[in-house]
């Protein structure tokens, strides 16, 4: 059976610096499925993605995460890339956003380094977690287990390493999302 997403709306949370693939596959996933994506950033305007370190395409920012409001979406999407997450961490705005997604059980998958914006909203602690391996230290040290697994889904929480893993990702979160 394949998964419908018809009628929900899902959040992307990204800006300057996100993987491309990161973000574009998983919200073709998320649309294919009859689902309404919509991307929030820092800023209005555009963000502009990465292909690992060198430029990609830009996309436009339908709303700034300031002001928006969990309540609205179905689901949240945290796409990596190392320079997007450690953006998004470091604002407010965004960390709550994050928090209140998922302190509500909604789920919420983050691929790759997006699960440092799930770190800095202080919601790991006695979950399991996979990611870039690089975040291992990070995670443990806020109180989540790290596997190195294509996809792990822990709760409402689905999470996943590298663009290597997209199909994968892109089909535990259509299940996660449709249920």
């Amino acid at each position: 059976m394949t998964a419908s997403l018809k009628g929900k709306k899902v959040a992307f949370l990204a800006t300057d610096g996100v993987e491309e693939v990161e973000y574009t596959e998983p919200r073709k996933a998320v649309e294919g499925a009859g689902g309404t994506a919509e991307l929030l950033s820092l800023d209005t305007g555009t963000i502009q993605a990465v292909n690992h370190m060198d430029k990609a395409g830009t996309y436009p920012v339908d709303r700034p995460v300031r002001g928006a409001d969990p309540d609205d979406y179905d689901a949240l999407v945290l796409p990596g890339g190392v320079a997007n997450p450690d953006f998004l961490r470091t604002d407010p705005d965004a960390v709550q956003f994050v928090r209140g997604f998922v302190t509500s059980g909604k789920p919420v998958a983050a691929i790759c380094h997006g699960p440092w914006t799930l770190v800095e909203a202080d919601v790991v602690s006695g979950r399991t977690l996979t990611s870039w391996p690089s975040l291992r230290t990070d995670l443990a040290n806020a109180g989540a287990t790290w596997v190195d697994e294509q996809v792990h889904v822990d709760g409402n929480l689905i999470t996943s390493r590298k663009p290597d893993d997209l199909k994968a990702f892109s089909e535990a979160l259509l299940d996660k999302f449709s249920a």
